[in-house]
């Protein structure tokens, strides 16, 4: 049996597979804010509870926000930031007695779905994280890819390609970023972004969800909004498609929940793709928001 955690900055959820995959149970605890000890345990008792009952001790497969250092063995790069410069497998191991494996939020997902999900048995996968923030793992033959920095697939944190000026408002140099730059593709695509956008050309403050309902019922600023949005998406992925050429891209998150996504974008990217020819899938997730925590039992397989 597995265990799968997904770490996120509001609640842990953690998943019980039997060998076969399904699911045998599942809980969703709040996550202890800002409090580093109490989130281990959290964590430790979360997997106790998911192996009540149960004969055999499950492998601990975590998905966080952020990444363990390979050349410090601490948290790095966690928007949860009180997780930041712990060894916090090496905490959780000790915890629960076992060791645990842990990997980036958006390189489980990638897993995820590209293990019994939207892009279930294809050699590449992009996996998008379109949340509070952005996020991207790289799945190869059901794989994360982590990287020499572990890093693999950290496109948020990228400049936001070929930018443009709409209404007079040029995307350079872009929003401010919590990592100290501006213009990073997270400020643009992230909810938080899209609403700013909105509110950058029409001085309204909307959510994410209103924008897209509004624009659904023919409110031209949302639609506008959405169309700018749209663009800048198909720029963002068409130098993911550039450099590693994947055979699907997974949308998942909050904003992946905009169907019309899926209709415009893939149309947009033979402008900005180096090919005479787009055959890259853009597609929904398959399993939504437990993705992550599917996603982090499967870092045992």
């Amino acid at each position: 049996m597995r265990i799968g955690i997904d770490l996120g900055g509001t609640k842990i959820e953690g998943l019980l597979l039997t060998s076969n995959g399904i699911e045998a149970k599942r809980v969703r605890i709040p996550t202890p804010q800002g409090d580093y000890a109490a989130t281990v345990q959290a964590i430790a008792a979360l997997v106790r509870q998911l192996e009540q009952g149960t004969k055999t001790q499950a492998s601990v497969g975590i998905g966080i926000p952020g990444t363990i250092s390979p050349q410090t063995g601490l948290v790095k790069n966690a928007n949860s930031t009180c997780l930041i410069g712990h060894p916090l497998d090496q905490d959780i191991a000790e915890a629960i007695g076992r060791d645990v494996r842990l990997a980036n939020d958006a390189n489980c997902f990638a897993v995820s779905e590209a293990h019994d999900g939207a892009a279930a048995g294809a050699h590449v996968v992009f996996g998008v994280i379109l949340g509070t923030g952005v996020g991207g793992g790289i799945a190869i033959d059901g794989r994360a890819l982590v990287g020499a920095n572990a890093i693999g697939g950290e496109w948020g944190h990228n400049p936001l390609p070929w930018p443009q000026v709409f209404d007079g408002n040029d995307e350079r140099p872009g929003p401010a970023c919590y990592c100290g730059q501006h213009g990073c593709i997270e400020t643009f695509l992230s909810g938080p972004g899209l609403s700013r956008d909105h509110k950058t050309h029409v001085g309204e403050d909307l959510s994410g969800e209103t924008i897209t309902a509004r624009a659904k019922d023919g409110d031209d600023a949302c639609k506008a909004t959405l169309s700018r949005y749209e663009r800048r998406l198909a720029r963002a992925l068409a130098t993911v498609i550039n450099i590693i050429d994947p055979d699907v891209i997974v949308l998942g998150g909050g904003l992946s929940n905009i169907e019309q996504l899926y209709k415009t974008v893939p149309n947009l990217l033979d402008t900005w793709v180096f090919s005479d020819h787009v055959t890259t899938r853009l597609v929904k997730n398959v399993h939504g928001d437990s993705s992550g925590v599917r996603g982090a039992a499967w870092l045992w397989d």
